[in-house]
């Protein structure tokens, strides 16, 4: 069979739907970029693309998380297609480097507050869960809603004056507004883009649609043990197992003033090629993590990607029109998800109406 799941490798592929469940709400304006109806907030407001790592969550699916790929084989697995020749699929380097994409994507869209929350560095994740993957992760905001008169925010960053014995307090004495308190609020609006490092605490507000690039796992400490909606969250769900001490070691306790901040982790997109056809930027780069690369196409006319030895990902988060890939005619449509594998040379995207293309690439 993994001779037949080879000639997959040089075609642009398509993914399922692929939606998770998570311990907030939200998720209409993922059913708006997928012109799906209805268009409503719940329980799975997370699209998670090209996904070879399963969700983690008490009594859900074991698979939730892994991405389907629509074929004429039927759906096949996204992982199974790579673990079939993961040098085809991945590119020489990442497949003996990590045997996996290296990589998670998704698409987000907050109701409601997201709990405050750290995710490990490769340090922590390495001594404590035995990976070689922490959760440094970027933001590349897309859209934002006013939820109760209230405007788009995230926060980040201890402010000055914080300590580790404050926040302990703070979690001890669940004292959420003292927590939030002891973060940075940062109003954002569509185009901003933010990275937050493994041991950075974070959360993100009511009212974002983003697109986040990630090390590809599910390790979340939180602190909160109650959403703000009121769902109630459990042990493993706060401290993944190993403690509240332990998990408490996840942050990092640097300090910060909001100019400090905002120097350290908000991103500024950079031209790297424009004609009257298209517009080529880099978002996340080497100068920022070796973790992952996110660049935009914004494409009115016609512009030739040309393969750098490893996979990428198309996210078609506007627009339509179709590729060639090996002499062959393929469409693409808002909301569309297109794993483009090592193998493929050349691939041209020629838009039919002006069209937004998240490009995104795994590890270093």
């Amino acid at each position: 069979m993994s001779n037949d799941l080879e000639k997959y490798a040089h075609i642009p592929l398509k993914q399922l739907s692929n939606r998770v469940w998570r311990t907030y709400e939200g998720g209409a304006l993922i059913d708006n970029w997928k012109n799906t109806n209805p268009q409503v907030d719940g329980s799975m407001p997370e699209e998670w693309i090209m996904s070879t790592v399963t969700a983690r969550g008490i009594n859900r699916p074991e698979d939730e998380g892994l991405s389907r790929i629509k074929t004429e084989d039927g759906n096949l697995v996204l992982k199974d297609l790579i673990d079939s020749n993961r040098e085809l699929y991945l590119g020489t380097n990442l497949a003996h480097k990590y045997g996996s994409t290296g990589v998670l994507i998704k698409m987000l869209d907050s109701l409601e507050r997201l709990t405050v929350q750290v995710h490990p560095d490769k340090k922590y994740a390495k001594t404590v869960f035995n990976s070689e993957f922490g959760k440094t992760e970027s933001w590349y905001v897309l859209n934002t809603r006013e939820i109760d008169g209230e405007k788009s925010v995230v926060y980040m960053g201890f402010k000055k004056q914080v300590t580790k014995e404050i926040w302990k307090q703070h979690f001890e004495n669940q004292n959420i507004e003292g927590m939030l308190d002891c973060l940075h609020k940062i109003e954002v609006k569509p185009g901003d883009a933010f990275m937050i490092y493994g041991g950075v605490p974070h959360a993100i507000g009511a009212g974002c649609f983003l697109m986040e690039v990630q090390e590809p796992t599910d390790y979340t400490m939180r602190v909160e043990r109650t959403t703000p909606k009121g769902l109630k969250i459990g042990p493993q769900l706060i401290h993944q197992g190993v403690g509240e001490e332990k998990m408490l070691e996840c942050f990092h306790y640097n300090t910060y003033t909001l100019d400090e901040a905002l120097n350290n982790w908000k991103i500024v997109p950079e031209v790297l090629n424009s004609s009257n056809e298209f517009t080529f930027r880099t978002l996340f780069n080497e100068k920022h993590t070796n973790c992952f690369g996110l660049n935009e196409l914004l494409l009115d006319g016609s512009y030739s990607i040309k393969s750098n030895g490893v996979f990428y990902v198309a996210v078609i988060y506007s627009g339509d029109g179709f590729m060639i890939c090996n002499g062959k005619e393929y469409e693409y449509q808002k909301g569309d998800e297109i794993f483009i594998s090592a193998a493929i040379s050349e691939i041209t995207f020629t838009s039919n109406s002006n069209s937004k293309i998240l490009l995104c690439y795994p590890p270093k």
